[in-house]
């Protein structure tokens, strides 16, 4: 199957599937006589293995790793579970970073709801946001 055809399969653009072939992680035959390339069911299942995983959090070098494994007939499994074990820690920690900012706009905007607005100075480009970044580090 052609790329277009190959994307509208999986329902990705079609430069998700020339992405995928660029870096190597798909290697459709090549047609001598037009040069369009032509993709297997197996390159299928394989770029439809690499959307599942990019849904999952694996980084593309994660993807790398796990297809590396496979390809030299080893288990990725265990690869696998070290990964995602470590992206679920990252994940953590971004929501925990993502609620820490939630909870500074929030306070923001109830500060921020009585102030007045201020012209700028050559001191001061918006005093909402400067007070509010004193505040934070003890500044005045």
């Amino acid at each position: 199957m052609k790329v277009s055809q190959l994307a509208k399969s999986l329902n990705v653009a079609p430069d998700t599937v020339r992405y995928y072939t660029r870096i190597g992680f798909l290697s459709p035959t090549k047609d001598n006589t037009n040069g369009y390339k032509s993709y297997s069911r197996q390159e299928q299942k394989r770029l439809h293995f690499i959307l599942n995983a990019r849904h999952l959090g694996f980084s593309v070098k994660d993807i790398q790793e796990i297809l590396s494994e496979s390809d030299k007939g080893l288990s990725s499994c265990p690869l696998v579970r070290k990964i995602i074990e470590k992206r679920l820690q990252e994940t953590e920690e971004q929501f925990k970073q993502m609620l820490a900012l939630r909870t500074r706009m929030y306070t923001a905007i109830n500060e921020w709801k009585d102030k007045p607005d201020r012209s700028p100075t050559s001191e001061m480009i918006c005093h909402l946001i400067e007070d509010f970044s004193q505040t934070l580090t003890g500044e005045n």
